[in-house]
Parts: C-alpha cells; sequence; structure tokens
C-alpha cells in the first residue's frame, strides 16, 4: 500500500532533543518530543491521558476486559497515548525509545493476562491504546479490506456487510476483540476449518519498527510479515493495519444449538464428538460448551453440555450432514434457524434475537468480569473414564466453563510452519479452560480451581510440549525477565505456543530489535548480542 516512511531520523534525535527537556515530568518530556518528531503540529496533549486526568480511569478502563487487571492493585501506566493517525505511532516509538519508556501496545483489551495495559516487568510503562485508528475499507471487486488495528473485530463484520452479502472474513466470534491482537496471535472463528486462521488470510500490513519507520509487507520483508502473522506483533513493533482477503459465504446459512445433560447420555455423547469432529464437513462448525448445570428433575447439581452449530447452507443440507456424521446428537428442524450470514454473527455473539448488525459497531464487552483461562491441545481421544473425573470438577465449582473447538479441514492441509501458529495436522481439538466470577476478594480461590482442571487435563492432551494458544496467553506457562530473559529460559513457554517455530521467530526479533524495546511478560527474547 505505500512504502515504508519515516518522520525524523532517529540519529537527528540527539541533536534535536533540548536538554530543557530533562527537568520536564515524563509527559511533559513525551510531549515535547512528539513535537519535535511530527511533520505538522498537532496539539498532542489532547490525546494523552495522565491519572491527573479525569478521564485517565475511563479510558484505561475502556477496554479493560478482564476485570482481575482493572483493580488498584494492578500497576498503571504512567500516561495513556491515544494516536489518531499512524505518524502519531512512529512519533510516540521515536520518544518512548529516546526517553527509555516502555511501551503496551493495546488494541481491543481482550488480552487474557492484560499485558496490553499493564505490566508486572517493566516501570515505568505507558499504554499506546490504538482505539482511534480504526478506520476500514472493504474492496469488494478485489475481495479484500484494509483494517486498521484499533478495529475491532465486530467493526469489520460489518462493514463488510454493508458492501456485500456474500462475502466475509474468518475471525472470531466475540465482536469486541481488537484486531490489532487477534491477528497478530492467529485468530479463530467459525469460519476456520473451511478458510483457515484470520492469520491465514492476512495479505499486507503496516508496521511501525523499532526506528519509527512505517512499513508494509515488501518495505518490512516476508520474514517479518511471516512473524507477525501469530507469531505476536507486539514482540516487533506496532501494527498500525492489516490487509485482508475476504472469502465467499452462501446467502443462507443454519445454526442451532442443542442441550444434553449428565443423565441423557452426556459422557458417551461427547466422546462420540471427539471421534468424529475433526471429519466434518467442512462447512461444518460445532463447537462444544460444557459447564455445570442443575437437573430438572431433582435439583442437584449436574454438568451440562451445549453443542453449537454453524453451517454454511440451508437446513436441508445440514440435515444431510449430520444424519450421515453425528446422528447420536439428534438434531431436528425446529432446532435449526436459517439467517445470512451477518445475523449468524450476531447469533453467535449472543446478541438479543431483535438484534440489527449495527449493535456489532459497539466496542465495550458486553459480559466484564472477572476471568481466568487455561489453553490446550488434544491429538488423541480423551477416553469416557477421564471425562467423568472431569465432571467432578463442574459439580464442586459452579463457575467453571470448558469450551471444545473441533479441527480438521484446510487446518490439515496448512503446513504447521506457513505461519508461527503451529496447531494444525492431527489435532483433533483445541480446549480452553475458564472460570469467572464477580467478587475480587475470590479471586485466588477461582484461579486454583482453573488450574487444578489443566493438572487433572495432564494425561489426555499434547505432549513434548503440551501446547498453547496465544491468544488463550496464560502466564502460569513461564514469563520473561524483563529485558535480559534468556532465549532459552523463554523456550519454556515459547515452545507450548509456536513449537519448532520459535526458533524463527527468534531470529526473526533478533534482526528487527536487537535491544528488545518490544516486549512484554511474554514477547519473542533475541539473542544476546556477541
Amino acid at each position: 500500500m505505500v512504502p515504508y516512511t519515516s518522520i525524523i531520523p532517529v540519529f537527528l534525535i540527539v541533536l534535536l532533543f533540548p536538554s530543557s527537556i530533562v527537568s520536564l515530568p515524563i509527559q511533559g518530556r513525551f510531549l515535547r518530543c512528539l513535537s519535535i518528531n511530527s511533520e505538522s503540529s498537532f496539539p498532542f496533549s489532547s490525546i494523552l491521558y495522565t491519572p491527573k486526568n479525569s478521564s485517565f480511569t475511563d479510558v484505561l478502563l475502556s477496554t479493560a476486559q478482564n476485570l482481575r487487571f482493572a483493580l488498584p492493585s494492578v500497576p498503571k501506566p504512567k500516561f495513556i497515548f491515544t494516536p489518531l493517525q499512524e505518524s502519531h505511532v512512529q512519533a510516540a516509538v521515536i520518544c518512548s525509545k529516546q526517553l527509555g519508556i516502555q511501551i503496551r501496545i493495546r488494541s481491543g483489551g481482550h488480552d487474557f493476562e492484560g499485558i496490553s495495559y499493564t505490566s508486572v516487568i517493566d516501570t515505568p510503562f505507558i499504554v499506546v491504546d490504538l482505539a482511534n485508528l480504526r478506520s476500514i475499507s472493504v474492496d469488494i471487486k478485489h475481495k479484500s479490506a484494509w483494517a486498521q488495528a484499533g478495529a475491532t473485530v465486530g467493526e469489520l463484520h460489518f462493514r463488510i456487510s454493508e458492501k456485500s452479502k456474500n462475502l466475509a472474513f474468518p475471525a472470531g466470534a466475540c465482536p469486541s476483540v481488537g484486531l490489532g491482537g487477534h491477528l497478530s496471535g492467529g485468530g479463530y472463528g467459525p469460519l476456520f476449518r473451511k478458510y483457515g486462521l484470520s492469520a491465514d488470510n492476512v495479505i499486507d500490513a503496516h508496521i511501525v519498527d523499532i526506528h519509527g519507520r512505517l512499513l508494509d509487507r515488501k518495505s518490512m520483508g516476508e520474514d517479518l510479515f511471516w512473524a507477525i502473522r501469530g507469531g505476536g506483533g507486539a514482540s516487533f513493533g506496532i501494527i498500525t493495519a492489516w490487509k485482508v482477503k475476504l472469502v465467499p459465504v452462501p446467502s443462507t446459512v443454519t445454526v442451532f444449538r442443542v442441550l444434553k445433560f449428565l443423565d441423557q447420555g452426556l459422557t458417551k455423547l461427547l466422546y462420540r464428538w471427539q471421534q468424529v469432529a475433526h471429519k466434518f464437513d467442512e462447512d461444518l462448525y460445532l463447537i462444544v460448551g460444557i459447564r455445570p448445570g442443575i437437573a430438572s428433575a431433582t435439583g442437584k447439581k449436574t454438568v451440562r453440555t451445549v453443542y453449537s452449530g454453524l453451517f454454511l447452507g440451508d437446513t436441508n443440507r445440514l440435515l444431510k450432514v449430520m444424519a450421515k456424521s453425528f446422528p447420536e446428537l439428534n438434531v431436528t428442524r425446529k432446532d435449526c434457524i436459517e439467517m445470512d450470514w451477518i445475523s449468524s454473527v450476531l447469533y453467535e455473539a449472543f446478541f438479543p434475537a431483535n438484534s440489527t448488525p449495527e449493535v456489532l459497531l459497539q466496542r465495550k464487552n458486553l459480559f466484564p468480569v472477572y476471568t481466568k483461562s487455561k489453553p490446550d491441545f488434544a491429538r488423541k481421544l480423551i477416553n469416557e473414564t477421564a471425562l467423568e473425573g472431569l465432571w467432578d470438577f463442574f459439580i464442586q465449582e459452579d463457575k467453571l466453563a470448558t469450551l471444545l473447538v473441533p479441527y480438521g479441514g484446510v487446518m490439515d492441509r496448512i503446513s504447521n510452519s506457513e505461519t508461527p501458529f503451529p496447531h494444525r495436522k492431527g489435532v483433533l481439538f483445541m480446549l480452553e479452560y475458564a472460570t469467572s466470577w464477580n467478587d475480587p476478594s475470590e479471586s485466588a480461590t477461582h484461579i486454583d480451581w482453573a488450574r487444578k482442571v489443566y493438572e487433572y487435563m495432564t494425561p489426555y492432551v499434547s505432549k513434548n510440549p503440551r501446547e498453547a494458544y496465544l491468544n488463550h496467553r496464560d502466564l502460569d506457562l513461564g514469563m520473561n525477565e524483563k529485558v535480559n530473559t534468556s532465549v532459552e529460559e523463554a523456550r519454556v513457554w515459547g515452545a507450548k505456543y509456536f513449537k519448532g517455530n520459535f526458533n524463527r521467530l527468534v531470529k526473526v526479533k533478533t534482526r528487527v530489535d536487537p535491544d528488545n524495546f518490544f516486549r512484554n511478560e511474554q514477547s519473542i527474547p533475541p539473542r544476546p548480542r556477541s
């Protein structure tokens, strides 16, 4: 789209950096530096928020999706910078580096461990919040779209639907997720068995590198372009925009939900789902949610599963597919609802039935809670005895939930090294264990439950390494130690997220950010200078 651009060359900053700036507060020095390193005059103080601003807390919490990281005890940034254009991001990188201020980069705030707006390894730090960089340009003729990193999944779905009812983008079901992190970590959703991950459908990008240059795919090079599509963009720079490929969807899709309880043969049915789900027709996406429930007959605690399906086609063809591949679920015509694609996006996001697509433009999280999640991948079947042991946790702890996401389809045909995301051929399904609560005083108890479930599942999931999904980040897997974390220390968690691709990510990091300026608790470290 554009060749790389630079504002003022970094080597001139020292010459232009007045000694009087040093005596100013950190935000004052940053603002002065921004004005020096901008090609046009702009009132940067209007887009910078310090704790003294009355709106600081509102801005900080505006997209803080996990309330665990909104507590007063959690480290807060010195200030929040909310750029309005890419050149502002360029200036922010140059000035943060010059002033020795660490950056946290937030697009949607959905990072499971809050590291896009908090820090336990670096102080002071600032947040560069990309929420104002949210423009989307859809090109129906070329079946593509440019979307800035601060736009949300919901906004992209909506803008595409304005132009076409038969084109879509393979993204997640949660509309408030920011595109900056979603695509840079992989990104899965109802279309990924047919078209691959969100990252698999990225065809260009803009990134501000350590030198403050704005690079596109051509100017950044294929290695860096590879790394930011699943390897976590925040390790390498600040991604400001993505160009994505749009994919065809039919005029009619069909959705359904079927509930099954423990006394309805739940265990055997879930075991059967494991056997067949990865072999389903690529047009079928059928996930399973597991939660505690109450038995209607006895009023006692039990376990319930929700089979939630989306099929790219009408009910008649869906019923034929289900009768052939999973008749045990007994999906009937009355379970099915036909609709267009954009309506299915609302359905998958649990919006009320009378909602219009405009609700996708709402950026706020509809269900703010305290949460803890842990990821897993299964490459073999989990036997019925193991499942029955798992149910004990759900009966004891009523805040637990587990999601099972089937793989197979095109995911089996994309190389494990095509992008940094390696969890492809041989994966039967992905798991996410989660717990949520409303009282912060209960945090330790609920987090412990999630960890207990994860420990219990150890024998039944992937091994050597035990795989994990970057967008379901889990700091229990390991953390960096500021700037000096070694590659081998980071490999403990890096191999879980990236497997053999971790080595290539380190190589890219070492080339583009050898001093490890772009870092966080689980960023890719560079190799030390020889």
